[in-house]
């Protein structure tokens, strides 16, 4: 389930967890950008959503379903030998969304590595990254204060899951600073405190 034309443009989150990614996209779709409307894409919530689901339900079959329990369970990435399962997800969730061609889908979560960005490329382009830098000691207390009012019910916030996160993200999605800088995209980085709000974030990104 492909196309060979980018469909939609995107603007891409980058963040190590709990910087505020999920509350700035949601921000985003609230709020639009430069007057266009706006599509908040959380991956993470949606592979949680698919593996709670029965397939085919969720547009998966048993074994990519079993992947992604896996891969909640472990917090380990979708490599690119399952950018399947990513693909299926994003293309259905476009569908049920129906975005019409002016509006700008909000990648939060995906891609989080360099060969899943190549791959992605065939089916968004990727206009501006907003990259929330946000120290350890930071993530560490806006997760304990649940700054951003999404962390309440989460399972893998654990002091051993957030670390294992920060290490992964270290190594594997801040590559894709470079990679999207290479490419001619903008990328503007926004320092995060303990208590930034959404709305004081998105309106600094505006052009």
């Amino acid at each position: 389930m492909h196309t060979e034309k980018a469909i939609h443009e995107a603007i891409l989150l980058i963040g190590p967890t709990g910087s505020g990614k999920t509350p700035l996209g949601a921000y985003a779709e609230a709020a639009g950008f430069a007057g266009r409307r706006c599509v908040h894409f959380d991956f993470g919530h949606q592979l949680r959503l698919a593996a709670a689901g029965d397939p085919p339900e969720n547009g998966l079959d048993s074994a990519a379903t079993a992947h992604v329990r896996e891969v909640l369970a472990t917090g380990a990435l979708l490599e690119n030998e399952a950018f399947a399962i990513a693909e299926t997800i994003l293309l259905r969730f476009i569908e049920r969304h129906a975005p019409q061609p002016d509006d700008i889908i909000v990648l939060n979560g995906l891609p989080r590595h360099v060969g899943q960005a190549q791959r992605i490329a065939r089916l968004l382009r990727i206009i501006l990254v907003i990259n929330l830098h946000c120290t350890s000691e930071v993530v560490f207390e806006r997760i304990r204060h649940n700054s951003g009012g999404d962390r309440t019910g989460r399972q893998d916030d654990t002091p051993e899951d957030i670390r294992r996160k920060l290490v992964i993200f270290g190594e594997r999605t801040t590559p894709l600073l470079e990679h999207y800088r290479r490419q001619g995209v903008d990328v503007i980085t926004r320092t995060v405190a303990l208590q930034d709000a959404p709305a004081t974030l998105w309106s600094t990104t505006r052009p």
